[in-house]
């Protein structure tokens, strides 16, 4: 009976975030520089490409806050219907990037140096660039810009045209969306063990444990018919694929309020398995969000003038004739 009435619960909290047509989400990384360098370890990676201190500590700390409007709610809402989204990835340090998608532009903003810190390649200088390069400028220099997202998509096209790549993968239609999320209310129905506690102020918790392995062998093996309704290049693993992956017991927390989901806390340090990792999960906040507005003062970026080469050309302003600041040789071509 407390299995029925705890999944019936977790659907019904469900349901209720498709009536929304508003809502936020803040991913957050539960770990440490140990445990992620440690997981690095056991990847084995070729000397020199361990990951570095620095990154490590960015990403122990990092967050992802994610905001989505609609027209409709969103158990009915299609491509077109979405007509707002923020995404913020911050670090303990500061925001590290930032995008707002309002109406018929997007704005960006990033703090390039210490991403480009963070991948290894450091990025010129806003100082650096000749007047010329506009709006760029601004984007290196950590402040707002903005571009047209039709510009965006007539880019995207034109460079698959040009290279001979596929046309945009379509995404999934309503009938196929439902015949999926039916397949994986049955799995989960199946293969995973429900608890439930009460708690203060209409707060309750259900836990949801899988073998992990296990879960997601049957997961996919549910969406492998559905394949064909799939876009195009969307490979699925196979079972052999799947057959080292640790069959550890996952677990994930699930805290209602007044019958609403507002957080979800999963335990992934099981999944290390030999690694010597101490702290390793993910917290998913849910809310019911903001309105994304339009920064102020953002400077338009030229798509098309950035697609012909200026921007190989602003970052050939940090080398000097075919060498790098290492001294290595650069192709002349």
């Amino acid at each position: 009976m407390e299995q029925l009435s705890a999944g019936k619960k977790l659907d019904r909290a469900f349901d209720e975030l498709g009536k929304k047509k508003t809502l936020s989400f803040e991913f957050d990384l539960d770990t440490d520089v140990a445990s992620l360098k440690a997981l690095d370890a056991k990847s084995d990676p070729e000397p020199g490409e361990e990951i570095p201190d620095e990154a490590a500590k960015l990403m122990s700390g990092a967050k992802i806050a994610l905001t989505v409007q609609s027209k409709k709610p969103f158990e009915e809402s299609g491509d077109k219907d979405f007509v707002g989204m923020a995404m913020k990835i911050s670090s303990p340090e500061g925001d590290l990037a930032e995008y707002r998608l309002v109406g018929d532009y997007a704005y960006v903003r990033a703090d390039m140096k210490t991403l480009g810190t963070l991948m290894g390649s450091p990025v010129p200088a806003a100082a650096d660039l000749p007047p010329e390069a506009g709006a760029f400028k601004d984007a290196l220099a950590g402040k707002w810009v903005k571009f047209s997202t039709a510009d965006m998509e007539k880019a995207a096209a034109d460079g698959k045209k040009a290279s001979g790549g596929p046309a945009p993968a379509p995404s999934l239609d309503a009938g196929t969306q439902k015949k999926l999320v039916k397949s994986l209310r049955e799995v989960v129905a199946r293969e995973v063990r429900f608890k439930t506690a009460g708690g203060e102020d209409g707060t309750e918790h259900i836990t949801a444990t899988a073998p992990f392995r296990t879960l997601v062998t049957e997961l996919f093996g549910e969406i492998r018919p559905l394949a064909k309704d799939l876009p195009p290049g969307m490979d699925l693993p196979t079972d052999k694929d799947l057959k080292d992956a640790p069959n550890s017991k996952v677990t994930a927390d699930f805290t209602l309020k007044n019958g609403e989901l507002s957080e979800v806390d999963v335990d992934l340090a099981k999944l290390a398995e030999d690694a010597k990792v101490k702290k390793l999960g993910l917290t998913l906040r849910v809310g019911d969000g903001t309105t994304p507005t339009a920064p102020a003062g953002a400077k338009e970026l030229d798509l098309g003038e950035l697609m012909k080469g200026f921007f190989a050309g602003a970052v050939g302003v940090a080398v000097s004739e075919g060498h790098d600041s290492t001294g290595a040789d650069y192709p002349q071509d």
